[in-house]
């Protein structure tokens, strides 16, 4: 058996299949980066940060009522919220805004009405997938803002 030389259009293939192999694992990686990402976290850094302070304060007000939220979805996908504070049930008014985590279904504004004792249950339902709620209640003088993560 003849043992085969290496020349220079081997050395010149491997490096053309490695820079291929380069370059299509960056396009795809590029592909999906774009694809997934459904766009800002804020429209303007510079406004938000000049609202940060504020954000802190009414953080610490929040805190400070020691409202919790709770969400979930019930079998028809409509979502259920408890509302509770250290005295007990919250009675108010409960509005969400259902978004995509990815940006992908347009925002929808969800309107709650009272079931029972700090249980409140959607007016509608959402579609299969999963959701981020941002959830304002509101009772009295006092507003408190959660984030709560519904599954698919």
């Amino acid at each position: 058996m003849t043992q085969r030389r290496f020349t220079g259009w081997h050395m010149a293939g491997i490096l053309v299949a490695m820079f291929a192999t380069i370059i299509a694992v960056n396009i795809v990686m590029a592909y999906f980066a774009v694809s997934t990402f459904g766009g800002t976290v804020v429209d303007n850094s510079y406004v938000a940060t000049r609202n940060y302070n504020r954000w802190l304060a009414d953080a610490r007000t929040q805190e400070a009522l020691g409202w919790r939220v709770r969400a979930t979805l019930d079998p028809d996908r409509r979502v259920r919220i408890t509302a509770s504070s250290p005295d007990g049930p919250i009675f108010g008014v409960i509005n969400a805004v259902a978004s995509h985590p990815l940006g992908r279904e347009p925002e929808r504004a969800i309107a709650f009405r009272h079931a029972e004792d700090g249980r409140y249950v959607a007016a509608g339902t959402l579609p299969a997938g999963r959701w981020t709620l941002k959830i304002t209640v509101t009772s009295g003088k006092n507003i408190a803002r959660f984030t709560e993560d519904i599954p698919a």
